[in-house]
């Protein structure tokens, strides 16, 4: 990549050694690569950048040569995003040499990445020169605006028709703005206030839009970020304009509502709404696993003939601009093999004011468009699973291993956060875990009352995980030590979980594996907490124990589905017994109610993380017919450390998806 010789002799100095650490972590390829950075002397004249890989050819680093660029994009503008060069020259010197495997990049990304993008998000421009915001600022307009500062330009306001009698009544907070090569492809709008939800329909109807996205709740905070513009049920009036809901569907991070509107006398529509719920009050979502499979919806849900995408949140700017940006971004990945981050936000925001708003949303984007490149679309249609099993077994050129084995080694390479197991840690804990390398992280693990005068009793060691619909669906744990039993009860009674799955004997090979934590008759004491054994029965391949817990005169009745169909080796020969009890711990969690489902083994990970793919990936089949297998336990793994712990369990999963597919003949039979 050759750059203008004065931006090199000015930058040198101060930011070239962190250009050089940015670039060496901004190639994820299978492969090693060394990164140069060539000056053949100390004088400006004389200076370049050049990348040299160790790949045949560059043709692969298309997409993130951004990353070597954006650095100098508010220095040199007119810099191209992908502009490189293979030549090697022998009279260059060498001064900075990094030799990373791709790997490492997730690990390496929020340290080495986060401050040099934060510096470029400062260098964004903030708003064109000669833009306006004359309607927005007019007194009759002024409590339209959610905030003083977010206000639209006039030259790309979405103007509504004017009601006849009603002045200014053309005006909505609301800016089009342009897609990756597709102009007005979405409008960003602010949340709407009770006062203009009249006005946000009206728009919806004009500009003839199929597709709303939501990315805030309406509350957060105990702060109002946007009013409820729909009803919960039925149908409701706004201005002229009757809306009615048809159908919701909740899931993990988003919700999709599908609405019927009508103008009077006009032929009715179908909206629907995606609502992202997952965005946290602060900061930005965890991962962006959650935001690619909810855009990746939304892109296939609006129709063509379809008018731009509402996009909105509270203020129509910083998420807004961070969803818009990621779409843009994917477009221009898939079609360019490249992208342009830094010049497509600098583009928007001569549209709409602060488009993306923070250097943290700015980092999320690179950290979305990273995540899509590594690993791509893994989603499955349940027709196309046998063919892609077949294929995966086939070896891959140029290595040793199949496609399965290269699937497991990148779940392998997820970086433990060992930093992010600090209560866990504790010395006063460190004898509450059956494995130390199996803790939960901080910001999952489950919290258990502290004991009055006694410190450090709020641990115990499980995690929430999220299943398909709903988030800390299931509490996984590691099997009871002695010592811990009555912690493990504690945690059962205070988060109401009247389901345990079990996935362990008491004993195997000869090692104790769990505690027996219920009594073979009559009731036992843990503390405060007495279980007394009520009903116990044999099923094919599990046993069903129903236990009466009972606290200060406080009764819960928990159902233990203890499974026998593991064996100490290896894994069940065949999904017939994981698809019995799946589907047992589903029906008993319908009557129960949806308190989380607690899954042990011994650690709480290999056959604990396999039950909760499993039990996620057979919802999903059975509510959608589409499977993700590698996604479901990457999500798996980043809630807790090795979650679907062997190459052999994560093999196990896709055939027992297989077999229950197997087991219908179409795909109607799986509702």
């Amino acid at each position: 990549m050759l750059v203008p010789k004065k931006y090199i002799y000015s930058l040198r100095k101060k930011y070239c050694f962190h250009l050089a650490k940015l670039v060496s972590v901004g190639l994820p390829f299978p492969n090693y690569f060394i990164i140069l950075f060539f000056f053949q002397s100390q004088k400006p004249k004389n200076h370049s950048l050049v990348l040299y890989s160790s790949l045949p050819s560059l043709s692969y680093i298309f997409f993130f040569s951004p990353l070597m660029v954006f650095e100098l994009r508010p220095f040199c503008p007119s810099l191209s995003p992908v502009t490189l060069t293979s030549e090697y020259t022998s009279n260059t010197s060498v001064s900075l040499y990094y030799h990373l495997h791709f790997h490492s990049i997730i690990g390496f990304l929020p340290l080495l990445f986060s401050r040099y993008l934060s510096f470029l998000f400062q260098a964004l421009p903030a708003c064109p020169i000669q833009a306006t915001c004359e309607a927005a600022s007019k007194e009759e307009n002024k409590e339209k605006n959610r905030y003083v500062n977010i206000l639209p330009y006039d030259h790309s306001r979405v103007h509504l028709t004017p009601v006849e009698g009603v002045p200014d009544s053309d005006y909505i907070n609301a800016s089009f703005i342009n897609g990756y090569q597709e102009k007005n492809k979405f409008i960003a709008a602010q949340g709407p206030k009770e006062e203009t939800v009249n006005d946000f329909w009206r728009m919806i109807w004009e500009q003839n839009t199929a597709t709303i996205v939501m990315v805030t709740n309406l509350k957060e905070r105990k702060e109002c970020k946007c009013a409820q513009y729909w009803p919960d049920q039925g149908c409701w009036t706004y201005g002229n304009i009757r809306v009615s809901v048809e159908d919701v569907t909740v899931l993990v991070d988003y919700t999709v509502r599908k609405f019927c509107i009508q103008q009077v006398l006009k032929p009715q529509r179908l909206i629907t709404q995606f609502h992202f719920t997952s965005w946290p009050d602060f900061g930005v979502p965890f991962t962006p696993i959650g935001m690619l499979k909810f855009l990746k919806k939304v892109k296939a849900c609006n129709p063509q003939y379809a008018g731009a995408i509402v996009v909105h949140c509270s203020a129509g700017v910083g998420r807004t601009g961070t969803f818009v940006v990621i779409d843009a971004m994917l477009d221009m990945m898939h079609t360019e093999r490249k992208v342009d981050v830094y010049g497509f936000v600098s583009r928007i925001r001569a549209q709409r004011c602060q488009m993306v708003q923070t250097d943290m949303q700015y980092v999320f984007i690179y950290q979305a468009l990273l995540e899509h490149y590594l690993y791509g679309d893994t989603e499955l249609e349940v027709t196309s699973l046998e063919t892609h099993l077949q294929k995966i077994y086939n070896k891959i050129p140029g290595t040793s291993n199949n496609g399965l084995e290269e699937e497991f080694k990148k779940l392998t390479s997820i970086k433990i956060q060992n930093d992010k197991m600090r209560t866990g840690n504790l010395p006063a804990n460190m004898k509450k875990n059956r494995v130390l390398q199996i803790i939960p992280y901080e910001f999952n693990r489950v919290i258990i009352p502290v004991k009055r005068g006694e410190e450090n009793t709020d641990y115990v060691n499980a995690s929430f995980i999220d299943g398909y619909r709903q988030k800390d669906s299931y509490i996984a744990s590691q099997g009871p030590l002695l010592h811990t039993i009555e912690d493990f009860w504690r945690m059962i009674w205070e988060w109401k979980s009247c389901s345990i799955v079990m996935l362990t004997e008491l004993e195997e090979r000869g090692q104790e594996k769990c505690a027996q934590y219920w009594p073979s008759d009559g009731l036992v004491s843990y503390g405060d907490i007495t279980v007394e054994l009520k009903k116990e029965e044999e099923c094919e391949s599990y046993t069903v124990r129903d236990l009466l817990v009972t606290n200060t005169r406080v009764r819960l009745v928990i159902r233990q589905f203890h499974f026998h169909g593991w064996p100490e080796v290896g894994i069940p020969s065949d999904g017939k017994g994981m698809i019995s009890i799946i589907a047992a711990v589903q029906k008993q969690q319908q009557q129960s109610g949806n308190h989380p489902i607690t899954v042990h083994c011994s650690a709480g990970a290999g056959r604990t993380g396999t039950f909760c793919a499993l039990s996620t990936v057979l919802e999903r089949v059975k509510a959608e017919g589409i499977l993700d297998v590698f996604q479901t336990v990457k999500s798996l793994r980043l809630q807790r450390p090795h979650m679907v712990q062997t190459l052999e369990q994560y093999e196990f999963c896709y055939k027992v998806v297989q077999e229950y597919i197997d087991a219908f003949s179409d795909y109607a039979n799986f509702k």
